[in-house]
């Protein structure tokens, strides 16, 4: 028997609105940028009906993007709250694909923009084997000291040993599909920072993700045991904000694109790797074809890149050594340019830059449980 998994980061699926930028630019959409405005009342009346207005088409794509991995488990990231999960479910998945995910779970992390991560599933798979919910346990009360993961690294960051090590939480999650057991670890690593002491963000927000790394890896030899771990059915799901190869963009439209493969001399993806402690199944694709999410900050600076991960441990691997995962990119916007032979059909009313299903690209894969 089999059951389909998928991992999306749905990006800010909100139930609250966000005012903050009548005070700080920074936070200002460019929308509302280009009109002078009175006052903060008139401000929170125009950025309620942009978030409206916006959302409405943005959580159509969204719903598309969940609905094209076919998915009987969806691990998610950036979820405000289960109320906000449950009318997304309802007010869209429901209407496009009928009765599915009815089970819904999500903890309270650690983001201080309370986004969280969740899981959704069917109550059967589509083969129509029961998916039973057993158990839930949040690790976002950890903190570096409980798991000796505290480094010079981190002091110079300004973080001390008592402050928590996961950026949102590592989410594990108890099933029985078929009735044998599957256990995930939902997670959403700390996002790459802006540059500091002479550093690019990613590398000096690095510390933080490969302490993150570390925890789930140590949470899952607590769980199972170091000798026994690569013997259970368990994987790590989500958008781990890090990546250890990445596809750079030249040229322009006019001229043509170029497209360079470059791998990276370090990353935090390495910590759950190495040793063959789990496998990034979406390395099975072909190397120019992995990316989930693009990157730009104008032509000087575009990229390809894989953020969002399901790694598969040992024995999953060994008994689903022919499985691919597939990446839904029929939500992205416009400006995203695809690689020779990888372009998709957009959904409809797919924009330039929004709306758009998420900045990420959901990754799906289907698993034999045997």
């Amino acid at each position: 028997m089999s059951v389909r998994i998928a991992t999306f980061n749905i990006e800010n699926l909100m139930s609250r609105f966000d005012f903050s930028g009548f005070r700080n630019e920074l936070q200002q959409d460019r929308a509302l940028a280009l009109f002078e405005i009175e006052g903060e009342a008139e401000y929170r009346a125009l950025e309620s009906a942009r978030t409206v207005a916006l959302t409405d088409d943005t959580r159509q794509l969204t719903a598309l993007a969940i609905a094209a991995t076919r998915a009987d488990i969806l691990c998610l990231q950036e979820v405000d709250n289960l109320a906000a999960l449950k009318a997304f479910e309802y007010g869209y998945l429901f209407k496009m694909i009928g009765s599915g995910y009815r089970d819904k779970y999500t903890s309270s992390g650690n983001d201080t923009r309370g986004i969280d991560v969740a899981v959704m599933m069917r109550r059967e798979t589509a083969h129509g084997e029961p998916i039973e919910f057993e158990d839930m346990t949040s690790h976002a009360h950890l903190a570096y000291e409980d798991f000796g993961l505290f480094t010079p690294e981190l002091e110079a960051l300004g973080l001390n040993p008592h402050d928590r090590v996961f950026r949102r939480d590592c989410l594990e999650v108890d099933l029985r599909v078929a009735g044998k057991p599957l256990t995930l670890y939902i997670v959403h690593f700390k996002a790459m920072s802006p540059p500091r002491n002479g550093m690019d963000g990613r590398t000096a927000s690095m510390p933080i993700r490969i302490a993150e790394a570390a925890a789930v890896r140590r949470i899952i030899e607590r769980r199972f045991g170091p000798a026994k771990a690569a013997d259970k059915r368990w994987m790590i799901c989500g958008d781990l904000n890090d990546y250890r190869e990445r596809v750079v963009v030249g040229g322009d439209a006019h001229a043509g694109f170029t497209f360079e493969p470059v791998r990276e001399a370090g990353s935090s993806i390495d910590v759950l790797t190495q040793g063959g402690f789990c496998e990034n199944v979406v390395e099975r694709r072909p190397e120019m074809d992995r990316w989930t999410l693009y990157h730009t900050r104008g032509p000087q600076e575009r990229h390809l890149c894989q953020l969002d991960y399901l790694f598969l441990s040992p024995a999953l691997a060994r008994s689903n050594a022919r499985a691919v995962p597939d990446i839904v990119r029929a939500g992205q916007p416009w400006r995203t340019v695809f690689p020779p032979g990888q372009e998709v059909e957009r959904f409809p009313r797919t924009g330039w830059d929004r709306p758009k299903a998420s900045d990420h690209c959901p990754v799906a894969v289907t698993i034999d449980l045997v």
